[in-house]
């Protein structure tokens, strides 16, 4: 099911599988503007059997980036691509910026274990890029 999408502009904070170029890229057709971005008070939690992580409240702050500038017709190619039992919810980032995130409130939807970007991208982005181009071929 389609989340509500937020008005444009609208930045996007990314802490998994969209913080990669390479899968915007294959998502997209490019790569947007972006900058690190820090969310304090949420953990990038690892999913059990998933390569990909989910945002659930914790201590400390979750690493990513703040995608800015994606147009309508983006927002739903991602929308698209997000599972439906994350929701589409704004985060307060330090700095003073806000994103909207692909999230859950429920701390016991991850494991008790981080997920590694570092581990991703020795493991997994070269075959999820293609799952991800894939993908976006068969989307339109």
């Amino acid at each position: 099911m389609p989340h509500t999408m937020p008005d444009l502009p609208a930045d996007l904070f990314a802490y998994g599988t969209l913080r990669f170029p390479d899968v915007l890229e294959a998502l997209l057709g490019r790569v947007p503007e972006h900058s690190p971005a820090i969310a304090p008070g949420w953990r990038v939690a690892a999913l059990d059997g998933r390569v990909y992580p989910v945002l659930v409240p914790g201590p400390g702050a979750a690493g990513g980036i703040l995608i800015s500038g994606l147009t309508a017709e983006e927002w739903q190619v991602i929308d698209a691509y997000e599972d439906s039992f994350y929701s589409l919810e704004r985060v307060s980032l330090v700095g003073g910026r806000a994103g909207w995130a692909y999230l859950t409130r429920d701390g016991t939807t991850g494991l008790p274990s981080d997920w590694s970007p570092d581990d991703f991208t020795l493991r997994h982005l070269d075959g999820f890029t293609g799952a991800c181009r894939e993908w976006r071929r068969a989307y339109g």
